[in-house]
């Protein structure tokens, strides 16, 4: 994955654009534009985060279909919708989207940078989860179902006779399962295993 956040930035306009463009990087944040909903979905590459600032209408595709486009693909760049006809259904429809702000031409320096710090520092966490979610459920998916039993019994405390007892299995049985668990889930004691429980629980009820 790239490390740098990157702004792309869609708008018909070239004038338009190209102010956009010079504001955002006056931030500091590297810019990439494009003159067409089109043309970005055509050069844009999933490992690339940042965030989106487009105009709301464009020849061709619009800004809100492009939004579209991007929660049909699953991708999850924020996104910040800028439009100089602003309207109360448009605006709702952006944030029910999932837009993280929705601004009206001509808007100020200080409210673009604003948004565009906002919606990088929301895809920042975004990518932070998505990566623990991910090495979580690879260490879950070494485990045997019999392990993942035997792990959940661990968690709750209970101990190795009573899992042998409950599980009707011998007590060497369930001491080479808990040996399993913790190397497969890379903990290095109990405490630590039930962090790491809590914490798989916790990421896969978080929104994708």
């Amino acid at each position: 994955m790239s490390d740098e956040p990157i702004v792309f930035v869609v708008d018909d306009d070239d004038a338009a654009r190209n102010s956009l463009a010079a504001m955002i990087r006056a931030s500091g944040a590297a810019v990439k534009t494009y003159d067409s909903a089109e043309a970005f979905l055509d050069d844009y590459a999933p490992e690339q985060w940042g965030c989106l600032v487009t105009d709301v209408r464009m020849g061709g595709m619009s800004g809100l279909q492009l939004q579209q486009r991007l929660r049909e693909r699953g991708i999850a760049l924020p996104v910040v919708l800028i439009s100089g006809y602003a309207d109360v259904p448009t605006a709702v429809s952006a944030m029910r989207g999932g837009a993280v702000t929705f601004l009206e031409k001509p808007c100020t320096e200080e409210e673009l940078q604003g948004s565009v710090a906002k919606a990088v520092a929301w895809h920042r966490q975004h990518r932070r989860v998505e990566s623990q979610r991910a090495e979580l459920q690879s260490r879950l998916a070494q485990l045997s179902a019999e392990e993942h039993v035997v792990m959940r019994a661990m968690v709750a405390g209970t101990p190795n006779k009573a899992i042998a007892s409950d599980l009707h299995i011998g007590l060497r049985t369930v001491e080479l399962r808990r040996a399993n668990v913790m190397k497969k889930m890379g903990a290095e004691s109990l405490a630590e295993l039930v962090h790491l429980s809590i914490a798989a629980d916790r990421l896969a009820d978080a929104p994708r």
